[in-house]
């Protein structure tokens, strides 16, 4: 028995158990280094992770694995399920790697502020003291960018928001009953997930050609690899414009990655709810632009990729110049229409007009009517192009070009300059090829205010670039 026992002894020895001390041994890590891009300062980040792996032949002891910096930049790291904490000295002591294993090591940041307008790099190295003496190193960095935050704001009185730092909201901004919320020219606000603007009184967003006002949602980090968060729809709640509120006015604005871009609600149609100039609504989980009894005027706007529809109006009036209005949501393929307009006896459609817009998408038909023949119905469309079956109506419609879906060349998607459904990247200015280019008329009817002048005497169908008057 005693001869059998010490077989059994003498075979459990395996190499996976044979530690060694040789300064030749190394261990294998799946990244170089760990990178978070760019984050806010005193904003924790998603976690990274990267593997240790023993492929050397022998065990390997760690005799510490620490932070080169201890507690200075604000990285945290769990090592095999120990964390390198402030009561540890920001390390760990005696973790073995057997031959053949690998070991899971968790990494997240929250920065210190910089004091600087621009990001700054931030940077620690993870470093592994094997028992041999022998130091290896991850690199951890990241860009830092100090942010201003706000928690649930209130308006109450005429403010103005501008920064050249990026805003963090969360909770939301609520603009109340009698105040005027402006919002500068070069102001990017990243809203957190569940806040949005709702609007009781007033919101003027006044950015600039050149200096355009940005609302987005506040990751600013990868869901995959190729995928930034940002080109994901549904990250913020987007613009809620209430039933008190009127003389809104959006010029140069890009707001993007919402649940819904921008809602209107029911309201007196004898006041304007809403002057929507030359900005863009894109990608968004629910509406574009939804407006729902109210009067609205959208000129030079793009409005693309929405779950629901691009543009609805369910009555009111509405006027739409020089728009690009496009269905390609990548995320669901039972997308609304590009553009939907509607009437109900609560809510008759007084004025639907129309003018030198591109109405598109992957769908065969994107342009829905929805009519109540009991209550006020009108539109007309002058001079767009239009993906759905050709009407004859001399009376709403003059000089429609009525987009063939059979036709591949300058259509749909060969419209614009990219179209990227895997990369989820999208430029919409007109190609050479569209069939858009040199159809529109000049000023069929004059904007309002700040919309400056035409770049040539053949405009195109479609959204284009003004110049400062």
């Amino acid at each position: 028995m005693l001869t059998l026992l010490g077989t059994v002894v003498l075979f459990s020895c395996t190499d996976d158990d044979d530690f060694s001390t040789s300064a030749a041994l190394r261990l294998t890590f799946s990244e170089d280094s760990v990178a978070f891009d760019t984050v806010f300062s005193q904003v924790p980040t998603a976690t990274k992770t990267f593997w240790v792996y023993n492929r050397s032949g022998h065990g390997i002891r760690c005799s510490n694995i620490r932070l080169e910096k201890g507690n200075q930049t604000g990285y945290r790291v769990n090592v095999d399920g120990s964390y390198l904490g402030a009561s540890e000295g920001f390390l760990v002591n005696d973790i073995e790697v057997r031959n053949k294993d690998s070991i899971r090591v968790f990494v997240e940041l929250t920065s210190p502020v910089n004091n600087r307008v621009e990001p700054t790099l931030l940077e620690d190295n993870l470093v592994f003291h094997l028992e041999s003496g022998t130091e290896q190193k991850v690199n951890l960095n990241a860009w830092t960018w100090d942010a201003e935050q706000y928690r649930d704001m209130r308006i109450e009185r005429d403010s103005t928001i501008t920064s050249s730092r990026p805003i963090i909201i969360y909770g939301g901004i609520t603009v109340a009953e009698g105040a005027t919320l402006t919002i500068g020219a070069g102001t990017t606000l990243y809203f957190h997930e569940n806040a949005g603007i709702d609007v009781y009184g007033r919101l003027v967003i006044w950015g600039e050609a050149d200096n355009n006002v940005v609302l987005r949602g506040d990751r600013i980090d990868n869901m995959f690899d190729y995928l930034p968060y940002d080109r994901v729809s549904g990250q913020w709640q987007g613009i809620r414009i209430h039933e008190p509120s009127y003389e809104n006015a959006i010029y140069y604005a890009d707001i993007h990655s919402t649940y819904d871009g921008i809602v209107c609600d029911s309201s007196d149609v004898s006041k304007m709810k809403l002057y929507l100039y030359n900005s863009v609504v894109h990608n968004c989980q629910g509406y574009g632009l939804k407006s729902t009894h109210s009067v609205v005027d959208v000129v030079n706007c793009q409005l693309t990729n929405a779950l629901y529809d691009c543009m609805a109006v369910f009555g009111g009036v509405a006027r739409v110049m020089n728009c690009t209005i496009a269905q390609f949501y990548p995320y669901d393929a039972n997308r609304g229409a590009a553009l939907r307009f509607g009437n109900s006896p609560e809510h008759p459609l007084y004025n639907f007009n129309c003018y030198n817009s591109l109405v598109t998408g992957y769908a065969d038909d994107v342009v829905m009517s929805e009519a109540d023949t009991t209550t006020n119905y009108a539109f007309f469309f002058d001079h767009c192009i239009l993906r759905t079956p050709a009407v004859n109506d001399t009376v709403n419609i003059k000089d429609v070009i009525w987009e063939n879906p059979k036709d591949t060349v300058g259509t749909g998607e060969k419209h614009f300059r990219l179209i990227d459904i895997d990369l989820i990247k999208y430029d919409f200015r007109l190609d050479s090829v569209s069939i858009a280019i040199g159809k529109a008329v000049p000023n069929p009817d004059l904007p309002f205010d700040r919309l400056g002048v035409r770049r040539d005497d053949e405009p195109d169908i479609g959204c284009y670039e003004y110049v400062k008057e």
